[in-house]
């Protein structure tokens, strides 16, 4: 699997990470999904450093005010194709 910046994705397991909240107010936990085939939920992939097998993914639709950015493993992201509704904007 090629991971791209801009992908939307799912990822495979649950994690909780304690992150700061946009605009620097306290840090809290924020919880991603549910198993995602579960949940459903989709991810727009930021960043990818193959060499680390790392990637960052934030939550898509973004939130109001932005939605954190989170580190993954590559081994947890599921690239499924999605319905034109709910896929990210084109790389192009």
């Amino acid at each position: 699997m090629t991971l791209h910046q801009g992908d939307c994705v799912y990822l495979a397991t649950d994690l909780a990470i304690s992150a700061g909240l946009p605009g620097g107010e306290s840090s809290s936990t924020w919880t991603i999904g549910e198993t995602a085939q579960t949940q459903d939920t989709v991810y727009q992939v930021i960043g990818v450093d193959a060499l680390r097998d790392r990637c960052w993914v934030r939550r898509w639709p973004l939130a109001r005010h932005g939605s954190p950015v989170f580190e993954v493993s590559i081994r947890q992201v599921e690239l499924h194709h999605l319905p034109q509704s709910r896929s990210c904007p084109s790389r192009s």
